[in-house]
């Protein structure tokens, strides 16, 4: 026991005298950059757009504002079983274990030894004796972190694991956009497939009567053979608009980790396109930014890069380490626990250095040009935020100004085609000009539909790009900086 504090009381005495020189790290010091972000959008309020604050609540979970509780159900249902966003979380979890492994480097470790052996000599070489040895006994070992690159590696997983937290954000905001993307794309062909087959019926009509007046003489065969092609041609868009509606269907079971075909039973009942709401408030860009967890992801892996460089500046540097050991060692197994058995070891060692042909320095530059490319690519990411969303806004704006002419447009086409078939039946007009009214009527319609389709897909978009779909972390900000347009 003597022996053993002595051995405590030298090591508390290195560890006084070398650790405070030992506080500050090498390397650079992380400063989250400064990004100017413009005041507004360039894309003015229009639409049903006004540039109010977001609701944070509300854009966390912002298909909610379609009112359709199945497309709820299924984001849901997405959010618990998509592969991806399994695979991300394991992603976080992979992430928090190397940090541990990181931060395990601070302490010192401790190992617990034992063994027993017997040996005999060579008589040919020794006296042919026979011996035994018994021992037992604790190693001890800390590398002490005077520059600090163990504390910079700790810093790298620490921003790492953030990163990674953002990253499954980021997993959870596509998903969500991909489920209501997918979801309306399903009920627009569905609409489709409707309208279709809506016109189909009325042309099967016009058919069967243009047929019975020629068979009374009324008419010439022409017009059966015209209404005949007509009907036949939208007859043959009902395959293409059927598979593009398997497709959806078969694109929605996978994101919700499901083998296609297990979501058809649930969905075949056809309904209306969800409607977007009348206004949609998005704020201002440098809020975007801050919300964004991909931009977020960007930042915290410059942040980790930063770190790396003193983690390689550490290596240029001696490294000092305290080991020790006490234990128990003995002849004999009966008078190992004996006092006389008492075995101990202990002292510092220092390495450093002294040539590796550039090695060192070579490393240190490949982690500066990597902190280089990190930046780059936070810059990137805050430059396609700021693009994504001034390209949704855009695009919802200007859809809603294209639906409004279809909706005059289809209700002239249908008053139009009523005229045209009135007239013919008169016989003040030729059957090409119902042909032609129908067919603008279908297109109309079927134009419309994709309309309605489009613009709630456009809005599914720019919630997306607004960031909407997680909760923020409490704290958690970028050093976004407005500037004028």
């Amino acid at each position: 026991m003597i022996h053993l504090n002595r051995f405590f009381n030298h090591l508390i005495l290195l560890l006084i005298t070398i650790l405070p020189g030992g506080c500050a790290a090498v390397g650079p010091d992380y400063i989250s950059p400064d990004v100017p972000a413009p005041v507004s959008w360039h894309t003015g309020p229009a639409g049903g757009i006004n540039a109010e604050n977001t609701d944070a609540r509300m854009l966390a979970h912002w298909w909610t504002t379609l009112n359709d509780p199945i497309l709820s159900g299924l984001i849901g249902e997405a959010v618990a079983e998509n592969l991806s966003l399994k695979e991300a979380r394991a992603r976080v979890r992979e992430a928090r274990a190397r940090r541990g492994i990181s931060r395990a480097s601070l302490f010192p470790a401790l190992d617990i030894s034992g063994s027993a052996g017997k040996s005999r000599s060579s008589e040919n070489s020794g006296s042919g004796s026979e011996s035994e040895l018994y021992s037992t006994g604790f190693d001890a070992g800390w590398e002490l972190d005077i520059f600090g690159g163990v504390r910079r590696a700790v810093e790298a997983a620490d921003a790492d694991l953030q990163a990674s937290r953002a990253d499954l954000q980021d997993v959870r905001v596509s998903i969500a956009a991909e489920v209501a993307l997918n979801y309306v794309e399903m009920r627009t062909y569905q609409t489709r497939l409707t309208v279709a087959e809506a016109n189909l019926s009325a042309q099967k009509e016009t058919y069967e009567l243009t047929r019975s007046r020629y068979e009374a003489g009324l008419s010439d065969e022409l017009a059966v053979q015209q209404a005949r092609y007509n009907m036949e041609s939208t007859r043959s868009q009902l395959p293409t608009l059927r598979t593009g509606l398997e497709e959806a269907l078969n694109r929605l079971a996978v994101l919700l980790g499901e083998q296609p075909g297990t979501v058809h039973d649930r969905l075949k009942m056809r309904r209306a396109i969800p409607v977007a709401p009348a206004e949609v408030a998005v704020g201002v860009p440098a809020e975007t930014l801050r919300r964004r967890p991909d931009v977020r992801q960007a930042e915290r892996s410059l942040a980790a890069q930063t770190a790396r460089i003193g983690e390689a500046v550490a290596d240029l540097y001696p490294k000092f380490r305290l080991s020790g050991s006490i234990g128990l060692e003995s002849l004999s197994s009966g008078s190992l626990l004996s006092g006389d058995s008492h075995t101990y070891s202990f002292g510092p060692a220092i390495s450093w250095p002294i040539f590796d042909a550039g090695a060192i320095r070579n490393n240190i530059a490949v982690q500066s040009a990597l902190q280089e490319q990190a930046l780059i690519q936070y810059q990137s990411a805050v430059l396609n935020a700021l693009e994504e969303v001034e390209n949704a806004l855009v695009a919802y704006a200007e859809e809603q100004l294209r639906r409004t002419s279809l909706q005059k447009a289809t209700r002239a086409a249908k008053k139009a085609a009523d005229l045209a078939g009135n007239k013919y039946m008169a016989g003040l007009i030729d059957f090409s000009e119902v042909l032609d009214a129908q067919r603008s009527l279908l297109s109309f319609q079927d134009d419309l539909a994709q309309s309605d389709g489009a613009i709630t897909a456009n809005l599914i978009t720019l919630y997306k790009a607004l960031g909407g779909g997680w909760t923020s972390l409490a704290g958690a900000q970028n050093n976004i900086t407005t500037t004028g347009n």
